[in-house]
């Protein structure tokens, strides 16, 4: 097969991940076209022999030239959550560039049940999915589960203060880490089907936050207790940390879409993709142990 394989958000930490996987995979590097605002940052790929293209998500015409000639295009969600519209603007602006360059088949970065999720940017995913499925173009929408990664958001200060402050209360969910979700993201990209599909990408393994914790005193060594709170609690406790006022609502809705169990969802959609199963949470907390420190 001999697709071109297109990644916006090419420069970001799962974008990276993603082309580190497609060509750990044996795909050429001149089938993959990488696409950030800054092709500079995009060297380490482009000296391989990937194809490196500017697209900035606010600049739609960037995006048609970006765009033109591919087979298969990742769309990769963008980040932009200060202003509100932002993101979903951006998205459709992808979507309509992808549909004038008429591949063979979109791919989303999305995330888990957008469609009963109380996170304020769950509509940006849903309203991108379906925008994407108007097209008639064939898909693949990756919901992404929450990822290991963003305990690092947390956890370091707590185990700094033995106290982890939560609104959770007893919900639960499983974990992804990023690079598991990016090597679903390649074989979904550079697999040569045409069949629209969703998949719901999470870890093998629901925790709650009482079971995480204890999983992290396994790991680094250090006592951690849960302490568990309100929304309204959390908050402020959020404000008074110096979070920006636009995240603290955000932040909080994390916690609540879990207690409202939201996500509390174990699925084999990483395995189906990659022939592999999932980093377990255990294990990706005991190699993070010297971060998890500080």
């Amino acid at each position: 097969m001999s697709d071109t394989l297109l990644v916006t958000g090419a420069t970001g930490k799962l974008g990276q991940l993603v082309l580190d996987a497609l060509l750990a995979s044996g795909v050429q590097p001149a089938r993959i076209i990488a696409t950030s605002r800054d092709t500079a940052k995009l060297s380490n790929y482009t000296d391989k022999g990937v194809q490196a293209r500017v697209a900035d998500f606010d600049v739609p015409a960037s995006l048609d030239t970006a765009f033109a000639g591919a087979d298969r295009i990742l769309i990769i969600s963008t980040d932009a959550l200060d202003q509100p519209g932002k993101r979903l603007k951006q998205h459709l602006a992808a979507v309509a560039a992808a549909k004038k360059a008429a591949p063979k088949h979109i791919l989303y970065t999305s995330m888990p049940n957008p469609e009963t999720s109380v996170i304020p940017f769950a509509p940006d995913h849903l309203g991108t999915e379906n925008a994407i499925k108007a097209t008639g173009i064939p898909y693949t929408i990756l919901r992404n589960g929450w990822y290991m990664e963003n305990l690092f958001m947390a956890l370091p200060h707590a185990l700094q203060t033995g106290q982890w402050y939560s609104a959770s209360g007893e919900g639960r969910l499983a974990h992804i880490a990023r690079i598991d979700a990016a090597k679903a993201a390649a074989a979904a990209l550079a697999s040569d089907t045409n069949e629209s599909r969703t998949y719901t990408l999470t870890g093998g393994e629901q925790r709650s936050t009482d079971e995480i914790a204890s999983l992290v005193e396994k790991a680094t060594g250090k006592p951690l207790e849960v302490v568990h709170i309100s929304d309204e609690a959390l908050a402020g406790g959020l404000k008074g940390a110096g979070l920006p006022d636009f995240l603290i609502p955000i932040v909080v809705s994390f916690d609540a879409n879990t207690r409202g169990g939201h996500i509390n969802l174990v699925t084999n959609d990483v395995t189906a993709l990659t022939g592999a199963a999932p980093v377990k949470l255990g294990t990706f907390l005991e190699a993070s142990k010297s971060a998890l420190l500080g």
